[in-house]
Formats: C-alpha cells, sequence, structure tokens
C-alpha cells in the first residue's frame, strides 16, 4: 500500500489533519488516495480543486458511481508579507541551496515565526475545505483522501507549499533565482558544457615531478600550513534516503507492481545485514 507523508514536511502536512479527523475517515481517505479515485486535481489562485469518485451504495439509494467536487484550501499569505519572507529565505545561502535543490529547509519556520506565519498547516483553522457529498462531517473521507494525496505530491514537489499558501512556484523560484545568492548557486548548478577530448591512454599514466624546495619531517607529517577551521555542516538530515522517498511509492521510471520505497528498503536492509557478518 503506498505511503503518504514520506519527508517531514509532508508528514507535518498530514499530522495537522490527523489532529481534527477521526481514524475511520481517515483510513477511507487513504484507500481513496491510494486506488484511483481521486480521477483529477488542479491548483488555481492557492485552491484545490478535485473530481473524486464515489461509492456506489444501495441502503441509501446510490446505484450509480457519484462523481463529487472536493477543494481544499489554506489560509493564505498576504502579498506584503511574502516580500519580506522572500528577502530573508534569500539572504541565508543554506535555505535558498535546499529550495534550489527541491528541498524544504529544516528549519524554515523560523523565517516565517516572527510574523506570527507559517508556512506549513498547523491546525484546523488553517484548512478550508468543502465537499459535494452528503456526508455532514468535514473533514469527509473525501477531502480526506484529497490531503493524502496532496502529501504525496508534496513529498516530490515542496513547491506546492508556498503555492497553496498564495505563492506561485513559478515567481517563488524566480525571486530567488535574481537574488544576489541566487544567482552565484544558480550558476554553481548549472554543469559545465565542456568539449570532448581524445585521451592518450585508458589508464592515467603517472608522472614524476621534483619537489620544489627541501622539506622537513615536520612540514610533510603536518604541512607547511595550518588547516582551515572546521565548518559548520548543519544539522543531520531528519529524514534518512531523502533523495530515494522523494521519488514516492510509484515514480514515473518504476514500471512494478511493488513499492519503489518497499524495494529500495529491502535492499539496504539486505545490504546492512551482509556488513555486520562480513566485520
Amino acid at each position: 500500500m503506498p505511503h503518504f507523508g514520506r519527508t517531514w514536511w509532508g508528514e507535518r502536512f498530514i499530522g495537522a489533519l490527523e489532529q481534527f479527523t477521526d481514524a475511520g475517515r481517515l483510513g477511507r481517505g487513504r484507500s481513496y488516495a491510494g486506488n484511483g479515485r481521486i480521477l483529477s486535481w488542479q491548483i488555481e489562485h492557492g485552491t484545490v480543486t478535485a473530481k473524486v469518485r464515489g461509492s456506489i451504495n444501495p441502503y441509501f439509494g446510490v446505484y450509480k458511481e457519484p462523481l463529487y467536487t472536493t477543494t481544499l484550501r489554506l489560509t493564505p499569505i498576504p502579498r506584503a508579507m511574502w516580500t519580506a519572507i522572500i528577502a530573508d529565505l534569500a539572504s541565508k545561502a543554506g535555505f535558498i541551496t535546499k529550495l534550489l535543490l527541491n528541498e524544504v529547509p529544516d528549519r524554515i519556520e523560523e523565517v516565517f515565526a516572527p510574523r506570527s506565519l507559517a508556512l506549513l498547516p498547523q491546525n484546523q483553522r488553517d484548512f478550508a475545505t468543502s465537499c459535494s457529498c452528503p456526508d455532514y462531517y468535514n473533514p469527509c473521507k473525501h477531502i480526506a483522501g484529497l490531503c493524502y494525496r496532496l502529501a504525496a505530491s508534496l513529498d516530490q514537489d515542496p513547491f506546492l507549499l508556498f503555492e497553496l499558501r498564495g505563492l506561485p512556484r513559478d515567481q517563488l523560484r524566480s525571486e530567488l533565482e535574481t537574488s544576489p545568492l541566487g544567482q552565484i548557486l544558480a550558476t554553481a548548478f548549472e554543469a559545465p558544457d565542456l568539449p570532448l577530448e581524445p585521451a592518450p591512454a585508458y589508464y592515467t599514466t603517472p608522472v614524476r615531478k621534483p619537489i620544489e624546495g627541501a622539506i622537513s619531517y615536520r612540514d610533510f607529517w603536518a604541512g607547511r600550513r595550518r588547516l582551515p577551521p572546521a565548518s559548520d555542516l548543519g544539522s543531520p538530515a531528519s529524514v534518512p534516503a531523502l533523495l530515494i522517498k522523494k521519488q514516492g511509492d510509484y515514480p514515473p521510471f518504476w514500471p512494478k507492481e511493488q513499492s519503489f520505497i518497499g524495494v529500495m528498503e529491502e535492499i539496504y536492509e539486505r545490504v546492512r545485514a551482509k556488513s555486520s557478518q562480513m566485520k
């Protein structure tokens, strides 16, 4: 069965929904998200609109499969606030690097918190949902299914978070790439177009080079220059194997029926077991 919320931001999105939805509707929502019940969905002006197949239920007189319209909207962030937020994001190399690499920085909420805002939904007040189904409860199983489908999409495309908050992804990326740090980093990400040159041999041929000047034993082992101080490598990743999990259970290149993430977890577990036997 597909998993939803593989990344920390996808998990937080689902966590906010699960705070105010009963377990029964959540379970049915997960099944709706993974078995083709959601026929289509799109985002326009921060609002998600989906077409969801309902269930045939003769007990309630439903003999033909209905088609419901389900909508979801997060509380938008005002445009004036976005200008200041983007300026803060673009001034931090760690934040802008991860965003340009299609990841959400672990501490991104530190930029929103001083303004009493949040990028990820926190509670029920952040969600505005509706569904044309006859269920009086909101969120119903169709809304829950849409939320789980969104969480799976967020794992692969975190820029959806900004779009759900009212900022188009193209505008965000454009403003990040045109900032001073963004221009430098965007250039670094571009692979240089190097010309192909024939090599004289298949293997590298070692070449002897004379040492310039005399060198003492102390310089040989310790070096003539002191090593630079250790740089801050940042906090460890909150989600292991993030690059694999971002692909989702069924990425476009995966033709098999079983989950891609499940297969990779099994392979890594076998490698880990084999490594422990070789010690």
